[in-house]
């Protein structure tokens, strides 16, 4: 009886599935994290690789069932990377650059998600991962036969081979960001100037129009933006340095080379060693990092 209850409790171990993410932008590794807790709560997120080298490495040694690869990564990326890991892992490639990537996924081997990602498009990446990973949890007595195993690998090899050959064919990064992307802002006049009036931002499956004087903070990496206010938060695909320069300098003040915060929602601020201070917020728990650089704006103190 002993045995056949560590038996059960060994396979309902066993059969929890287990995921690896890769991207070399933090904010978007964090909130790929994030909405996979929610959408997936029994899917197990055993580390985060920074690029493609270090995603090989880490799958080499945590064996997960899925992997979340960016398409774009310093050094290996995500799709050389998916060659070495193919057929040992289920596959899901995340790129901003859905036009040339869409037909390559076409064929079923794969699946992909477009940056930001949207809870509907990651909903039914997840319904179609549950049933492949159901798929792949075969009785003895239904193994797959040699051949088909073959015409599955050589199908697999295929689909990656042409997306590598349109990946090495597509503009740079920058050139291939899409003008009209969801993260686009829209600037109006207002009677203190012409400064940024509202954010749009993908919510869910929703467009969410976030007027600029709500915000609380933005907090950005190299390519992505994300938008705090009170009702919640969004990624958005515009640089910190690209909205400084539309947004209010009255109310809003960068105070970290990755933070800018909104003056009215700072409800002290606290100093710190080696030249440095910390920005405690009316109502988020987060406290903002502010660098040497910007300390002068709080000299008063």
């Amino acid at each position: 009886m002993t045995h056949s209850l560590l038996s059960n409790t060994h396979d309902a171990v066993k059969a929890a599935p287990t995921a690896l993410v890769a991207d070399d932008e933090p904010l978007l590794r964090d909130s790929l994290v994030r909405a996979l807790a929610q959408a997936w709560p029994e899917l197990q997120v055993l580390g985060q690789a920074r690029n493609g080298r270090e995603a090989v490495e880490k799958f080499e040694q945590l064996r997960p069932d899925i992997v979340f690869l960016d398409v774009h990564m310093p050094g290996i990326n995500g799709v050389e990377a998916a060659r070495q890991l193919a057929r040992r892992a289920h596959i899901v490639f995340v790129t901003a650059y859905e036009q040339y990537a869409v037909q390559a996924f076409e064929q079923g081997a794969l699946d992909y998600l477009v940056k930001p990602v949207e809870e509907a498009r990651l909903a039914d990446t997840v319904a179609r991962l549950k049933q492949r990973f159901a798929e792949k949890q075969p009785q003895p007595q239904q193994l797959q036969q040699p051949q088909a195993a073959e015409q599955s690998a050589a199908a697999l090899d295929a689909v990656l081979a042409q997306l590598l050959e349109r990946l090495h064919r597509a503009p740079t990064a920058s050139a291939a960001m899409p003008s009209d992307a969801v993260a686009s802002t829209s600037p109006t006049t207002s009677p203190a100037g012409p400064f940024l009036q509202w954010i749009r931002a993908s919510v869910g499956a929703s467009l969410k129009l976030i007027p600029v004087d709500e915000i609380i903070y933005l907090r950005s990496d190299e390519k992505y933006t994300l938008v705090v206010w009170p009702e919640g938060e969004a990624l958005i695909r515009t640089p910190i340095r690209e909205l400084m320069e539309q947004i209010d300098p009255q109310r809003f003040a960068q105070v970290h080379r990755s933070v800018v915060v909104n003056l009215h929602a700072i409800s002290h601020v606290t100093r710190g060693p080696n030249e440095t201070a910390d920005v405690h917020l009316k109502e988020r728990p987060e406290v903002l990092p502010v660098s040497r650089s910007y300390l002068h704006l709080f000299r008063q103190m």
